[in-house]
């Protein structure tokens, strides 16, 4: 795969609300990845930025606004059907409102002890914990369907691609 090259076809978004010992998941119900666990998100609409796209998605998939949102990282997903995807990915110090089961997705609080990676897409361990301890991360990986088939996680994006920015994902950075 020549990363240097590549080129995503579409733009989407993934916020994970972070409250006490908890985070907020999703069971997806359908659409990329149904049946699995993840975050909330979704592709972006024209004109949108991801930010209001990640909050925008967060209050249609479970009826909660987030809150205190900011960026973590950035992930690109090659998938051998074609399929190429750039993920900013968000973390949020809280909601409001109680999250509700929509047509998309079934909420889960889960303790952050108890995250159940097994459920999840296989990259997900490879950077969900960068997200959680706040830390700035970008990833690129690999798939066949459901098999990941390589994957790699580096430090703060803008380092990974030769800019400088903040490396703590729980400062504000420039909305993308």
């Amino acid at each position: 795969m020549d990363w240097a090259r590549w080129s995503p076809r579409e733009r989407a978004t993934l916020l994970f609300v972070v409250r006490g010992g908890e985070i907020l998941l999703i069971r997806k119900k359908r659409g990329l990845g149904a049946g699995k666990i993840n975050g909330p998100g979704g592709r972006l609409e024209a004109g949108e930025t991801a930010r209001a796209c990640a909050v925008r998605e967060v209050e249609e998939e479970l009826r909660v606004t987030p809150f205190r949102v900011r960026a973590c990282g950035e992930l690109d997903f090659q998938f051998l059907d074609g399929l190429s995807i750039h993920v900013s990915a968000f973390r949020a110090g809280g909601c409001s409102g109680e999250p509700r089961e929509t047509a998309e997705a079934i909420p889960l609080w889960t303790p952050i002890d108890a995250i159940p990676y097994e459920q999840m897409w296989a990259d997900d361990p490879l950077w969900l914990p960068h997200l959680l301890a706040e830390r700035r991360f970008a990833g690129r990986f690999l798939f066949d369907g459901d098999r990941m088939l390589d994957g790699l996680v580096e430090g703060p994006p803008e380092r990974a691609r030769g800019t400088r920015g903040p490396v703590n994902c729980a400062r504000k950075v420039p909305e993308s």
